[in-house]
């Protein structure tokens, strides 16, 4: 505890709250008391910071989908940074250091717009072809809606996806893949967004393919 020898206005010596006085040669000085620094590098930062890393290095081959598919959530935040919050929170799967995402439970785009029925995929050679059944009229689903299809490569962190190709009314819709894609492992998507732009829908996961 500290000592005030000379009121208030004085010096003083001895710890008080978050300062320490003393004095040298007859000056009296404070200073404030060093921040107890906790270890920047506990397993559960760390931990923390794989996860990060981990998602980030998913999500940035879909920056430009990511900008359309969530830009509802996008309040306060970038369609980037509300995307990297979803992602971590429900499609992160394991324990450090053995963590990985879930592309099961990834959605690249999230919204009120009405899905298509029967959604499909078949992988031909140098395209995955994507069909659906045409349910316009039905809630706020018209048949100019924009298919979205997008695929991922897990193997090589490289996306190709589609926005203005067809429409909910065209029933179907092929993404073509680099050639070197061969033998990788491939997680496949769709979504929609209205033609105004003004509306978009939660995306499916449509399941994965190996390249042949």
């Amino acid at each position: 505890m500290g000592n005030i020898k000379q009121g208030i206005l004085g010096g003083f010596s001895g710890k008080v709250g978050t300062v320490i006085g003393s004095s040298w040669k007859g000056i009296s000085y404070m200073r404030a008391i060093a921040p107890n620094v906790k270890d920047a590098r506990t397993a559960k930062q760390l931990g923390q910071r794989e996860k990060f890393a981990l998602v980030l290095g998913f999500l940035r081959p879909l920056q430009s989908y990511i900008r359309v598919g969530f830009k509802m959530y996008a309040t306060r935040q970038t369609a980037f940074n509300a995307a990297m919050s979803y992602t971590l929170k429900n499609a992160i799967k394991g324990v450090s250091p053995d963590v990985s995402i879930d592309y099961s439970k990834v959605m690249v785009s999230r919204g009120s717009l009405a899905l298509p029925l029967n959604i499909q995929k078949q992988n031909n050679e140098g395209e995955i072809a994507i069909s659906w059944s045409d349910n316009s009229g039905t809630a706020n689903a018209l048949d100019t809606d924009f298919a979205m299809p997008l695929a991922y490569n897990a193997n090589k962190q490289e996306s190709v996806y589609d926005m203005v190709s067809a429409c909910r009314g065209d029933e179907g819709v092929s993404l073509n893949y680099p050639s070197n894609w061969t033998g990788d492992t491939v997680h496949v998507y769709l979504g929609f967004v209205s033609e105004n732009g003004s509306l978009v829908s939660d995306s499916v996961y449509i399941g994965e393919v190996v390249i042949e």
